[in-house]
C-alpha cells in the first residue's frame, strides 16, 4: 500500500502561482509512474501531468502545457506540481496519484493510489 498526502492549495490570484507536493509512504514512490489530476465541481476528473518512474518521462494536458511543471524527488518520496499563471479556470480539487507502469501514463485507470486532494483557489 502507498499513501499519498497532497499540500500546498490554497488562494491565489489570477496570474499567481502554487506549488502542490505531494509525500508517499508506506512504499518506495519510485517504483511508481506518478501523475496529477484535477476535479471541478461537476466535471470528470481531468488529467494534468504525469512523470516516469525516473523522471526521464513526463506528459502535459494541453491545458496546462508551458503552465506547470511535475517533478519528482525519489530520495524524498515526493512528487510536486508547481503551477504558474493560474487563471480562473484553474480552480478544483487537486490529486496525486501512483500506479505501477514503468513509463508516464495519461489514463487515471492506470493509477492504484490516490491522495485525498487539496483545493486550489483562484480569485481576486
Amino acid at each position: 500500500q502507498v499513501q499519498l498526502v497532497e499540500s500546498g492549495g490554497g488562494l491565489v490570484q489570477p496570474g499567481g502561482s502554487l506549488r502542490l507536493s505531494c509525500a508517499a509512504s508506506g512504499r518506495t514512490l519510485s517504483n511508481y509512474a506518478v501523475g496529477w489530476f484535477r476535479q471541478a465541481p461537476g466535471m470528470e476528473r481531468e488529467f494534468l501531468a504525469t512523470i516516469s518512474r525516473t523522471g526521464g518521462t513526463t506528459r502535459y494536458a494541453d491545458s496546462v502545457k508551458g503552465r506547470f511543471t511535475i517533478s519528482r524527488d525519489n530520495a524524498k518520496n515526493t512528487m510536486y506540481l508547481q503551477m504558474n499563471s493560474l487563471n480562473p479556470e484553474d480552480p478544483a480539487v487537486y490529486y496525486c496519484a501512483a500506479g505501477s507502469s514503468y513509463t508516464a501514463v495519461v489514463n487515471p485507470r492506470m493509477y492504484t493510489y490516490w491522495g485525498q486532494g487539496t483545493q486550489v483557489t483562484v480569485s481576486s
